[in-house]
């Protein structure tokens, strides 16, 4: 005789309840249409406890070895595409111990001996988000070695650089990309921090007290790669701040994504023209044929409202809840999984718009030497050469601004005799460091933009990144 769905999942609970759950009550309980995607993380975490059992002469070593077994010919079917999930069975976990217990028969009753599905959830999860640490880890690398090349190839490309989206003063390229190999290097250490502090085994916990059986944490703990078992079995069936911690560490990795996305549409715009985008990463205009639009970079820039409104809705979620687990940390997932998909996008997606983009050296050098972005050059002179204190400099600076602005030429292109005629000891040596290369060579404090400066730091870099 064919079981019902509603049935088979009360096989599941046991005998504690009568009836079937009413249709929405099954709606809003299952997680299986989402939490699946964790079945290799379940199954990698069901033999790894199957094998402690038997280790422990808790259950048989045949009934371990028919589970170790069939739990590979489930990974088999759901990665074949031929496993049927069931929204009946809830979950994950139940759907896979259920197929189990179909193709082993009693041996598959034995498996959950020993641990609750408050512990199973929470090393399948921890799983997943180590493995997507490590493959956030990987993402930043691809892109700083895609920025390094670039900061390699313009070491002295002078550029603007900007304070309130004004011109400044003079930087090169080189030092420019190289601003976002340090930020996106940060980013990377945020995710191999949360990565070794996630990496303890909450599985043994069972459901919060722990379990009378004679289980072997550590055995458990080190066949799924842990450094050790968790130390206190309340927090941890009832914490999430690993993926708290993985959600706020992409929340700044994607913050710092949609910065440069935002340079990106700024700088290939026909007003900038600082850089081009192939065709590979720009859409044209349905009614203007003269467009080229960074909808890459555009929708790149947007994706953080994603990954920021997935970690605040994880802080919600947990902010309220007593130890120790409660059925709102079901809700824990969605948020996430779509996070880890979102970053892992756009870290591929801006990988290949920074290794794709073109600089416009000369348009570049132009517009650094506009708007008087050699004026702090001019006010050093004066404070070095003639002993000027730096606020007299300043006013002295702001003079000739002034005069070179009111007569629409750039401070370069003053005559010595307008210069002393705002003050005398100006000689013909400060033309020396008013050009915009000059200015960037001297800029040769550790951390400066000075090409000597920036080829070192690329060089430590490469020797980093390998």
């Amino acid at each position: 005789m064919t079981q019902s769905k509603d049935t088979a999942a009360n096989a599941m609970w046991g005998g504690r309840f009568a009836s079937g759950p009413d249709a929405i009550m099954t709606a809003i309980n299952a997680s299986i249409g989402f939490d699946q995607r964790m079945y290799a993380q379940d199954i990698a975490g069901s033999r790894a406890h199957a094998a402690m059992l038997a280790a422990q002469g808790i259950i048989s070593d045949s009934d371990a070895k028919a589970i170790g077994e069939g739990l590979l010919t489930v990974l088999s079917e759901i990665e074949g595409g031929k496993f049927t999930f069931s929204t009946a069975l809830e979950d994950i976990h139940l759907n896979v111990e259920s197929r189990l217990t179909e193709i082993v028969g009693e041996a598959g009753k034995r498996l959950h001996t020993g641990r609750s599905r408050n512990d199973q959830v929470a090393v399948d999860f921890r799983l997943w988000v180590r493995d997507q640490c490590d493959a956030a880890i990987a993402g930043l690398t691809a892109l700083m070695k895609a920025f390094l090349a670039q900061a390699e190839a313009g070491v002295d490309w002078v550029m603007p650089g900007f304070t309130h989206l004004q011109t400044a003063q003079p930087v090169t390229w080189g030092h420019h990309m190289l601003a976002y190999v340090e930020m996106f290097a940060r980013d990377r250490s945020r995710f191999e921090d949360a990565r070794r502090r996630m990496n303890e085994c909450p599985l043994g916990a069972a459901a919060l007290a722990g379990t009378s059986f004679p289980i072997d944490r550590f055995a458990t703990a080190q066949a799924l790669g842990f450094d050790r078992p968790t130390a206190n079995s309340l927090d941890s069936v009832s914490d999430r701040d690993f993926a708290l911690e993985f959600l706020s560490a992409s929340s700044i990795c994607a913050m710092h994504l949609s910065r440069f996305a935002e340079e990106l549409v700024i700088w290939s715009s026909a007003q900038f023209r600082f850089v081009r985008l192939s065709d590979k990463w720009t859409t044209g205009s349905s009614i203007m044929p003269q467009k080229k639009n960074p909808d890459a970079a555009e929708l790149l820039r947007a994706k953080l409202g994603r990954i920021l409104g997935a970690t605040v809705a994880l802080f919600t979620i947990m902010k309220g809840l007593a130890l120790t687990y409660s059925k709102d940390m079901q809700e824990d997932k969605e948020q996430t999984f779509d996070a880890a998909d979102t970053l892992m996008l756009g870290l591929a997606a801006m990988t290949g718009m920074v290794s794709d983009m073109t600089a416009n050296r000369d348009v570049l050098r132009a517009a650094a030497a506009s708007g008087f972005s050699t004026a702090t050059d001019l006010a050093d002179w004066l404070v070095r050469r003639l002993g000027l204190p730096f606020r007299d400099a300043h006013h002295v600076t702001g003079t000739l601004v002034a005069m070179a602005e009111k007569a629409g030429i750039d401070l370069p292109d003053l005559t010595l005799a307008q210069m002393q005629s705002v003050h005398a000891g100006i000689t013909a040596e400060v033309f020396e460091v008013l050009g915009v290369e000059n200015s960037v060579r001297s800029r040769l404090s550790y951390g400066g933009t000075s090409p000597v400066r920036v080829a070192e730091q690329v060089a430590r870099w490469k020797a980093a990144l390998g």
